[in-house]
């Protein structure tokens, strides 16, 4: 397992990647093409890979199939560091942390309980709890109904030292400013909006030096010249390749709900990957949508 003060620099300013959860056609997971497709992105350089996450279909998969994700991706990548998915209730996101650890697992990214909304001190005793759980590194996931306050944060970093990273996907910048401020380096920050790009370099501003980039699963070389351009403060390239592709893309992504996994996955399948179909509730791209992935790819790569 690598360590977790050293995680947490790896991830610091490092692209992050979120790999997409191959299926067969049945449904059921396909660790042979899942491989295949960590192998081809090996070759491109991120500071980690979080498996089983929000574009690897997490709340779709069961908490054994998340382990098997976690075993093949250390098999297929052992020097990575992998992260993986972790939520739902407090004593199933235990023991899924645990099982995670148990399966080689270097992080995890705490991901929103499940269905009803809390008062801070209970998002506060769950993260807690999950922390304590495991030795390995936890990344709190700012989303949905599991949001925490600079001050929520600040004690859970005082009393948690395995809590290394904190992501947002609100898109509340006040409370990602606070939250940056307040903890300051003790730690790594990322963005997590879908399809981040779009938001990164207002993100930046509030203190957040990187984010993970679900479309490095089809177009890493789009997704890293991006992320180099980000880091250099080359606004003028980011702002070419926001018009060029991540727009576009944006475009085929809001067609319905669900599609900022479906329009992922729908990429990595063109790009000569057996990555499967969404399970529900989520849908497939049609053949028209994919047709305009394709036109998309071809024009940007």
């Amino acid at each position: 397992m690598i360590d977790n003060s050293d995680l947490k620099e790896r991830i610091r300013t490092g692209l992050l990647s979120f790999p997409v959860t191959a299926f067969n056609s049945d449904g059921d997971f396909a660790p042979k093409p899942f491989a295949a497709h960590l192998e081809w992105l090996s070759s491109y350089p991120v500071a980690g890979l979080i498996v089983a996450g929000g574009t690897g279909e997490m709340f779709s998969l069961t908490p054994s199939e998340i382990v098997e994700v976690v075993k093949t991706a250390k098999q297929t990548q052992p020097d990575a560091p992998i992260i993986a998915g972790c939520g739902y209730g407090t004593r199933m996101a235990c023991e899924l942390a645990q099982s995670i650890e148990a399966a080689g697992g270097d992080g995890i990214l705490l991901l929103p309980h499940y269905l009803i909304g809390a008062p801070q001190e209970g998002i506060e005793a769950r993260i807690r709890a999950v922390c304590k759980s495991t030795k390995m590194a936890v990344i709190v996931y700012n989303r949905g109904q599991a949001r925490v306050t600079a001050e929520t944060l600040e004690r859970l970093a005082d009393d948690c030292p395995n809590l290394i990273g904190f992501k947002d996907g609100t898109g509340d910048i006040d409370t990602v400013r606070r939250v940056t401020l307040k903890l300051g380096n003790r730690l790594s920050y990322i963005g997590g909006m879908p399809t981040h790009e779009l938001f990164a370099q207002a993100y930046r501003g509030a203190g957040m030096p990187t984010y993970s980039s679900a479309v490095f699963n089809f177009v890493p070389e789009i997704a890293l010249r991006f992320h180099k351009a980000f880091t250099a403060g080359d606004d003028a390239t980011c702002e070419q390749l926001l018009a060029d592709f991540y727009y576009p893309f944006a475009t085929i992504r809001d067609r319905q709900s669900g599609y900022a996994v479906s329009a992922v996955k729908a990429g990595v399948i063109l790009r000569g990957f057996e990555a499967g179909p969404v399970r529900s509730p989520l849908t497939d791209l049609t053949d028209e949508e994919m047709e305009m992935m394709k036109d998309l790819i071809e024009t940007s790569s």
